[in-house]
């Protein structure tokens, strides 16, 4: 199976490098092409991985790719993403997007990976050790069954994801937002 990873560049969204790491036959995109080069990149990959910052709109281009107006997954991807059932979307309201568009995979809803998201989710006092904890593990547990299909991933994932959600209200507050469709 031929991976394409599109994860824009952005120190914030490092931490999730380690998810597609162990994935073999991957190309990773973080910067530098247009949207015409994506589009037909998503054609010749069976599986499409996104992650990084977003909305219900789509995953944010960050400033690193050009002629995207803001979003380098859009609406205007929806026609190849819909031929893949196995995709990865991991950005804040991937959920609203993918419910939207009618797609299939393992997707996350608002996700917090910083203190300030933490604060706009309602959770008062969580430092940054706290969050860091939680970004280690949710991408660990994610690392070790990336290459499953869509439902082992979550199961395992929200399993694994669970034992810290006990101790750490990110990871409580994260856990209770992944999906699969």
């Amino acid at each position: 199976m031929k991976t394409l990873v599109i994860h824009p560049y952005d120190l914030s969204t490092g931490f999730l490098a380690r998810i597609y790491a162990p994935i073999r036959n991957k190309t990773v995109i973080s910067h530098g092409i247009e949207k015409d080069e994506l589009y037909d990149l998503l054609f010749h990959h069976d599986r499409i991985m996104m992650l990084g910052h977003g909305s219900p709109e789509g995953l944010c281009c960050v400033g690193q790719f050009r002629n995207t107006c803001g979003y380098i997954i859009d609406e205007t991807m929806v026609d190849l993403l819909k031929r893949k059932n196995n995709n990865v979307f991991i950005w804040c309201h991937a959920d609203e997007f993918v419910t939207k568009h009618h797609l299939k995979g393992f997707y996350t809803g608002m996700f917090i990976s910083e203190t300030g998201e933490a604060e706009y989710c309602g959770l008062s006092g969580i430092d940054h050790q706290t969050v860091r904890i939680s970004n280690f593990s949710f991408s660990r547990s994610m690392s070790r069954y990336i290459e499953q299909d869509k439902a082992t991933i979550r199961e395992n994932v929200v399993g694994e994801y669970a034992l810290l959600a006990a101790t750490n209200r990110v990871a409580a507050y994260n856990v209770r937002r992944l999906y699969v469709q």
